[in-house]
C-alpha cells in the first residue's frame, strides 16, 4: 500500500504511535498533528456563515409610490419600513400620524424616506424663508396657468387683482412652499399655492385671497 510522506496526513498507525510512545519524536509529531487540526478548523470557520446579532433596524416612513409635489398625503401614499440607522436621514418621519393630511412640498420617489422638510409646515417655512417668524399661507391664483411656472423655492411678489391704479402689492419676495396639482372638475377655479410669508403680512394676504383675486409676479 502506498504510504504518503505528508507529515500532516492523518494515519491510524501514527496516532497509536503517538499514544504509546514518549520522547522528543512524539512531541514533534503531536505538534504537527495539532497544527493540521487547527488549519482544518480555521478553514471550516472561514466558510461557515457568520452567526451573531442581527443588524440594527429602525422604523422610517417612506413614500409607498411615486408622489407628485403638492400631494395631500393619505395613508395609502405611505408605508413604514425597517431600515439600517445609517440609511435614515435626520428628522425622518416615523409614523403615519406625522404625515397624513399634510402637503408634500416636492416630488418623492417610491421607497424614499420622508423628513419634516419634505412637508409644508413650520420647519420648511423657516428654512425656505430664513425667518423664524414666517408662516405658510394658501393662496388661490387668479390665473391657474401661472401655477405651472412655479415650484417650491420660487420667489414671488403677490398683487391684488382688483382694478386699482396702481395695483396694490400684498407681499414682496415671498417663497413658494408647495404647488397643488390641478383639481378635476374645479372649472375655472384657480390653482392653490402655499406661500411662505412674514407673520405680519400673512393676515393681509390670506384675507385678500378670500375676497379678491391674487396675482403673482416671478422674481
Amino acid at each position: 500500500m502506498h504510504q504518503t510522506n505528508n507529515p500532516n496526513h492523518f494515519q491510524p498507525d501514527r496516532l497509536r504511535w503517538l499514544l504509546t510512545n514518549r520522547g522528543w519524536g512524539r512531541t514533534v509529531q503531536f505538534r504537527r498533528l495539532l497544527a493540521g487540526v487547527l488549519v482544518l478548523l480555521a478553514a471550516v470557520l472561514a466558510v461557515r456563515p457568520a452567526i451573531g446579532k442581527p443588524p440594527d433596524r429602525e422604523t422610517a416612513l417612506i413614500a409607498a409610490r411615486d408622489l407628485p409635489p403638492g400631494t395631500v398625503l393619505q395613508a395609502t401614499d405611505l408605508a413604514e419600513r425597517q431600515l439600517p440607522p445609517e440609511a435614515i436621514p435626520a428628522h425622518a418621519l416615523r409614523e403615519h400620524s406625522q404625515a397624513v393630511g399634510r402637503i408634500l412640498a416636492g416630488a418623492a420617489r417610491s421607497g424614499e424616506p420622508l423628513t419634516d422638510l419634505r412637508l409644508a409646515g413650520p420647519e420648511l417655512t423657516e428654512l425656505a424663508t430664513r425667518r423664524g417668524d414666517a408662516t405658510a399661507v394658501p393662496v388661490r391664483l387668479a390665473d391657474p396657468a401661472v401655477a405651472d411656472l412655479l415650484h417650491p423655492g420660487s420667489r414671488v411678489d403677490l398683487i391684488s387683482t382688483v382694478e386699482r391704479s396702481p395695483p396694490t402689492p400684498l407681499a414682496s419676495d415671498a417663497v413658494v412652499l408647495a404647488v397643488r396639482p390641478p383639481v378635476q372638475g374645479a372649472g375655472q377655479q384657480g390653482r392653490l399655492v402655499v406661500i411662505g410669508l412674514p407673520r405680519e403680512e400673512a393676515p393681509i394676504v390670506a384675507g385678500t385671497a378670500l375676497t379678491e383675486g391674487v396675482a403673482i409676479t416671478l422674481r
